[in-house]
């Protein structure tokens, strides 16, 4: 029974890979220019947030950030400042703002030199 179960599971995985794998397929340059609202909170590259609360969204994956907007938008994910700023986006404006962000040098921590002990 676990074999069937692992077995349908891994069937899953490989269907929806492609899907995962795509993501979004925004366009960089129009997300650029849709981005300027987000620019007040989050900095003009996404990687200069205003308040440390804010997170920076400069370098991190397109589908993570899609998703998220997409959860703000439709009240899954619980946030009044991002409700708003989210509900009034198309899939498309999600798509090329993921794509913008995405594409943006990031200084998220590198962790390869911090010691293992």
């Amino acid at each position: 029974m676990k074999s069937i179960r692992t077995l349908t599971a891994l069937s899953l995985l490989a269907l929806a890979s492609p899907v995962l794998a795509a993501g979004p397929a925004g366009n960089v340059a129009a997300g650029q220019e849709k981005s300027k609202t987000c620019a007040s909170c989050h900095g003009p590259t996404g990687n200069e947030s205003l308040d440390p609360t804010y997170p920076k969204l400069a370098g991190q994956y397109p589908e993570y950030l899609a998703k998220s907007l997409r959860d703000y938008r439709s009240g899954e994910r619980q946030n009044a400042i991002m409700a708003g700023m989210a509900a009034a986006l198309t899939d498309e404006d999600i798509d090329d703002l993921s794509a913008f962000y995405a594409a943006q040098e990031g200084d998220l921590q590198d962790l390869s030199d911090v010691d293992q002990r």
